[in-house]
């Protein structure tokens, strides 16, 4: 008789790994920085915010299961993404690399402002080359990595006003591809999770943003605008992306590289 699959909360085989979370504070980030801790990993939770990591900190300590083992940790590691040099030398030892950190400014292209399309697109796609170049030369060495990049159904289809958002995602699909191809002889796998809209700050304030640019009520925003194309009506958990982040992370998961894995509630079915 087969064994049965491991429960959510049993550890993947991730003890003794180290997993670097850029984007760690809150959100997505957060969610999975307590999930690969969770598993065993010793996280290395990235963010520019401070407090949030302190709260981060706070917390997984707090809620730990000390019985279990293994146990693993997360440790804040405040910066600013946009310090590139840094952001590559936060990644050399991980094992397992979570690129999540993002910003969005929903704006139409002719009154997109030229800096924060730069700034996003840095934080978005230049800091991740920066973290896989930092991260690679160690899962080299050791035979094994787990690159996972989370991306958005904005990587794989297109919204207006989004211009930066967009780009920086489409290019993050095609980075993450390309680690896929020159990881694979080395045991490093790369992936994308692409979930729809998830219940994060980023998505409040891009919620206030649409109901301004269309002159709309934050409500109308979610179901007209928002879940339109999405066959679940619904915005997608924190906690669900980490799950199929520990997953690609795991043990039964070396064969799946240069995918990326749709979280979008039917969004890209049509």
């Amino acid at each position: 008789m087969s064994a049965s699959p491991a429960s959510s909360s049993e550890a993947p085989g991730l003890a003794g790994r180290t997993a670097v979370v850029t984007g760690a504070a809150g959100g997505i980030g957060r969610a999975c920085s307590l999930r690969l801790a969770a598993a065993g990993a010793r996280v290395r939770a990235v963010d520019m915010d401070t407090e949030g990591l302190a709260d981060l900190v706070a917390f997984a300590d707090k809620t730990a299961d000390k019985t279990a083992r293994p146990s693993g940790t997360v440790e804040a590691y405040a910066l600013d993404l946009t310090d590139l040099d840094e952001a590559e030398r936060a990644a050399e030892g991980a094992d397992i690399l979570v690129n999540n950190a993002g910003i969005q400014l929903v704006r139409p292209i002719e009154d997109f402002p030229p800096e924060v399309f730069s700034r996003v697109l840095t934080v978005m796609l230049e800091a991740p080359f920066r973290l896989v170049r930092g991260a690679l030369p160690g899962m080299y060495e050791r035979g094994w990595g787990r690159i996972v990049n989370i991306s958005s159904v904005h990587g794989l289809r297109a919204s207006a006003y989004k211009s930066a958002y967009v780009a920086a995602k489409h290019g993050l699909e095609g980075l993450s591809k390309v680690a896929a191809l020159e990881g694979a002889p080395h045991g490093v796998t790369s992936n994308c999770v692409n979930p729809g809209y998830v219940r994060t700050p980023l998505v409040e304030r891009q919620i206030a943003d649409q109901a301004a640019a269309h002159g709309i009520s934050a409500e109308r925003v979610v179901s007209e605008v928002l879940l339109a194309d999405a066959a679940v009506k619904r915005l997608v958990e924190p906690e669900e992306v980490a799950e199929a982040v520990a997953y690609l992370c795991g043990p039964h998961s070396s064969f799946i590289t240069g995918a990326s894995l749709s979280m979008d509630g039917g969004w890209t079915a049509h």
